[in-house]
């Protein structure tokens, strides 16, 4: 626990001589008991239980104090808080190796009924956004609390060749920042992008320019995030680390989803065939470039517990709060608890 203001803990030093002056007190009157007779006879008949009764108030009252004081010096402490997070976009890979079985029923039908759940565990208000991606990369259905509309837009997925998993970050971040300037456009497939601001679409001809852009602190941007889910490497677009570092410079964490086969196998079904590999050092170094997280699924069940895990992630956080109205709430409660108890035994307050 850090506190804002700590001078104001040496108050604290206050609450020993309290105890000391309570404990005089005490001394004190039990000389001028001893000096009448009647009234030693009377302490006598209260008994010890009625006697450690008459400490308790004062004890809760001390504490009360303490919170008080400890209130006073703003302690600031790391609690779970609903996240600000409001829009995520579920970049969904469609290629055709999607349709591989080591993952039941099939991978691609795995991953829909995933997302599916994972829709169901978030906040209403929280806007969802669905990018699909397989050779190119589109706006499968723009961010929006409707979830029917999620639902229809994952199950209308149609299987495509290739993979191009930059394109899926770029076209993401797009979506997130539609007046950014953020274009697919702005990039080369070679990863040579030292002039990929210069670049102005066919389509932006005439219209502003994008605002001046400061990149930010990687992760620093809590209003929105993006998972990706893939089951092999890029074979086209956009490089993807190239893609990472520009969610990075604007904040966004990308977590990254693998699913299927590490070691890589061939995999055949209506009579062709393809060689798939999960490039599994590219998605962590995409996670890690944007302070988020890889995760592994080789399983139907593994995915599940993959998107309850995001979920759990990304509507709660950990963040250092202020929490003096706690201690404020804890003396305040203290202190009557002592005034009541006080009344109720003895008809006064302490």
């Amino acid at each position: 626990m850090n506190f804002l203001w700590p001078q104001f803990l040496w108050l604290l030093a206050a609450a020993p001589l309290l105890v000391l002056l309570y404990l005089w007190l005490l001394r004190r009157k039990k000389k001028l008991a001893l000096r009448y007779a009647s009234l030693s006879i009377v302490r006598e008949a209260m008994g010890v239980r009625q006697s450690v009764r008459r400490h308790i108030p004062p004890f809760l009252f001390l504490l009360a104090l303490v919170a008080m004081l400890i209130a006073a010096a703003r302690p600031m402490a790391v609690v779970v808080l609903p996240s600000n997070q409001q829009t995520i976009i579920l970049a969904m890979d469609v290629s055709g190796s999607m349709r591989a079985a080591d993952v039941q029923p099939n991978r691609l039908v795995a991953a829909q009924e995933a997302a599916k759940a994972f829709l169901k565990d978030l906040p209403r208000h929280v806007k969802v956004g669905i990018v699909a991606f397989a050779g190119s990369a589109n706006v499968a259905q723009l961010p929006t609390t409707n979830r029917e509309d999620l639902v229809q837009a994952i199950d209308s997925f149609q299987l495509q060749r290739a993979t191009a998993t930059g394109n899926a970050i770029v076209v993401s971040l797009a979506t997130l920042f539609p007046d950014a300037g953020i274009d697919i456009a702005n990039f080369s497939p070679q990863g040579n992008n030292s002039n990929r601001t210069r670049g102005v679409p066919l389509e932006q001809a005439g219209k502003p320019p994008p605002k001046e852009f400061t990149p930010v602190a990687p992760g620093s941007y809590t209003s929105a995030a993006i998972i990706m889910l893939t089951d092999g490497q890029r074979t086209t677009g956009v490089d993807p680390l190239d893609a990472a570092k520009v969610a990075a410079e604007r904040g966004v964490r990308v977590y990254t989803v693998g699913i299927g086969t590490v070691d890589g196998e061939t995999i055949g079904f209506e009579g062709w065939s393809m060689r798939v590999r999960l490039d599994e050092e590219t998605l962590k170094a995409i996670a890690n470039k944007t302070q988020a997280e890889y995760y592994y699924a080789g399983t139907a069940a593994d995915l599940t517990k993959v998107y309850n895990t995001l979920s759990s992630r990304l509507t709660v956080e950990k963040k250092e709060t202020e929490i003096s109205a706690l201690f404020a709430l804890g003396a305040a409660v203290l202190a009557l608890l002592s005034a009541g108890l006080s009344l109720l035994w003895f008809n006064r307050i302490l």
